[in-house]
């Protein structure tokens, strides 16, 4: 069985964040989305996998490498355009082969990984088994209706009248049969080759499509309050690591990870977190499910509940939740004329003030 693992989209909903960097490399707990996903191939057993890769291309490229870090043997396979999800098998066809292969959209987030689907698909044959997982506004996502065996009767695309509460997470297993639906299906109105027109193909034509439900946690990762979301159930189960230097004034609390040659001074850390290598916190408090990541500064600073990406520098700011801070950008207390926010904010931010 292989992998194809799609890399590529551009990200709109986090932007400014997206134009310079893959979504599938935002980290969660000082960790890639995309790597959670590659560890969940592995260890399911797969050993090739196919990328599909965008815009971003080369600094996903750069990320994975040849893959072997992850126990993978990677392609890459470069998409031209964001032409619709089936468009992405349907360019993957030399590397698919007549194997079976797991879908596995990058910015998804399982907890508990791929391995029970791929059994499952394996054990019962089938042409399609997609992963399901129960949502309170199905309306918002892909839904599938299902029968009573489990098989799937129908998919709507965001329907304004649900007929279930099962929404379609990002991971699919597919036989070669779904070679031939990718081909039968035509763009939608959005211009794209969607995958659920394929699936719903297969189902109109006798093939068996059947589902498989998440036992775990599911998330995409598209939106900032899903990654923080990500980013606080990874930092529920890590364990004390302190390779860095803390100093006998900081007071540490819960589960606390401080990765080599990070220093930490005078301030309160209140677990679960995460600081990265070489980060220097002075004098701060770092509160719960924050992940600070490599490089940073932090000085008289209150930061709880967010994401800091390498790189980047808090100083005399408090107090910071529940938010997301790119790499090498720099958050400061402004100086001058009192009751003034002095803001240089790329396209598409977004920015709460206290009035």
């Amino acid at each position: 069985m292989k992998a194809l693992v799609l890399a590529g989209g551009r990200g709109t909903r986090l932007r400014p964040l997206t134009h310079t960097s893959a979504k599938q490399l935002v980290p969660v707990a000082n960790k890639p989305v995309l790597y959670y996903g590659l560890e969940a191939i592995r260890d399911a057993g797969i050993t090739h996998a196919g990328i599909i890769t965008g815009d971003t291309g080369a600094e996903v490229r750069r990320a994975v490498g040849d893959g072997s870090r992850f126990g993978l043997e990677v392609t890459y396979i470069p998409q031209e355009a964001p032409l619709g999800l089936a468009h992405c098998v349907l360019i993957a066809r030399e590397f698919l082969g007549e194997d079976p292969f797991v879908m596995y959209l990058g910015d998804n987030f399982l907890v508990d990984g791929i391995a029970g689907l791929v059994e499952s698909f394996g054990r019962h044959a089938c042409d399609a088994r997609i992963l399901l997982t129960k949502v309170a506004e199905p309306r918002f996502y892909g839904v599938a209706e299902l029968g009573q065996a489990g098989e799937i009767l129908r998919l709507e695309e965001k329907p304004e009248h649900p007929r279930s509460d099962l929404a379609i997470v990002g991971v699919y297993t597919f036989s070669p049969s779904i070679h031939r639906a990718v081909r039968e299906i035509r763009p939608s109105a959005r211009g794209e080759l969607e995958i659920t027109d394929a699936i719903q193909w297969l189902i109109d034509n006798g093939y068996s499509v059947r589902s498989h439900l998440v036992s775990g946690y599911w998330r995409d990762t598209g939106r900032l309050r899903d990654i923080l979301e990500c980013n606080r159930i990874v930092l529920e189960r890590v364990e004390t690591r302190v390779a860095g230097t803390v100093d006998h004034l900081t007071e540490v609390s819960g589960r606390v990870v401080v990765e080599a040659g990070a220093v930490v001074e005078n301030s309160v850390l209140r677990g679960p977190l995460v600081i990265g290598a070489d980060t220097k916190i002075v004098s701060s408090y770092v509160g719960p499910f924050t992940s600070i990541g490599s490089g940073c500064a932090l000085r008289n600073a209150e930061i709880e509940y967010s994401i800091v990406l390498d790189g980047s520098s808090v100083e005399g700011v408090s107090r910071i939740a529940h938010s997301l801070i790119g790499r090498n950008v720099e958050v400061s207390r402004a100086t001058g004329v009192s009751n003034t926010h002095e803001l240089m904010v790329g396209d598409h931010s977004r920015i709460q003030v206290s009035t």
